[in-house]
């Protein structure tokens, strides 16, 4: 059934409206995104197929190009909007995360990191450099690997600290087996690296293990 047949009150777009986005489905929002369906399917049903397809909602907004156009029938505005609404997303948490120091929001850290690395299957490693006063300058990458280990070398760290004239770093890296506890190479890397930046009086402000259910953190737990 297309979404223009259904009564106004169960339109996506109405009920966006009339009750909040919080009252639709991922497919229903997905729908509001797309707006008409392809090949004999509602814009719902594509919402939902695309989400089957992906596993999960923010595995389809992880999607990249090329997955996008291998899908037959989902054409140029289609993948345009997806990819789209992926970016903006990331681009409005680096914002929200740059507005307020760094110690001071965890819980705007806590969205940006889980939106980071909500769909890896690889372990990657990120800095989040700061001024003196811990307001955000720059996130950068520092490699992916093999699932539970990634390499991360001192001296990458400490050029992009010189780099960004940073005053401070949290470092964070995500455990896609979910288990969000250190291991002893992450300890050492830890150590490693706190070592190398007190040479260039850079504070380590804490490193943090991401999993889809929880964060641990090094400071925390008195390792930093």
């Amino acid at each position: 059934m297309r979404i223009a047949d259904l009564p106004p009150e169960l339109r996506p777009r109405e009920r966006l409206l009339a009750k909040g986005a919080t009252a639709l489905t991922d497919a229903e929002l997905i729908a509001i995104l797309l707006r008409t369906g392809i090949g004999g399917m509602s814009a719902i049903e594509l919402g939902q197929s695309l989400i089957d397809r992906f596993g999960s909602l923010s595995r389809l907004l992880a999607a990249t190009a090329p997955e996008l156009e291998a899908i037959r029938g989902l054409g140029i505005a289609k993948r345009a909007e997806l990819l789209a609404i992926t970016e903006i997303q990331r681009r409005a948490l680096t914002a929200l995360l740059a507005e307020g120091t760094v110690l001071d929001s965890a819980q705007r850290v806590t969205m940006f990191l889980r939106h980071r690395f909500n769909t890896l299957l690889n372990e990657s490693f990120v800095g989040l450099f700061t001024d003196v006063q811990y307001r955000l300058i720059a996130v950068e990458d520092f490699g992916s690997g093999a699932l539970q280990r990634v390499a991360v070398y001192p001296r990458e760290i400490i050029r992009a600290a010189l780099r960004h004239n940073a005053a401070a770093v949290v470092f964070a890296h995500n455990h896609p087996s979910g288990r969000a506890e250190p291991s002893d190479l992450d300890k050492t890397l830890t150590r490693k690296l706190q070592d190398a930046l007190n040479c260039i009086e850079v504070s380590l402000l804490d490193h943090l293990i991401v999993t889809p259910q929880d964060i641990w953190s090094f400071r925390a737990n008195g390792l930093c």
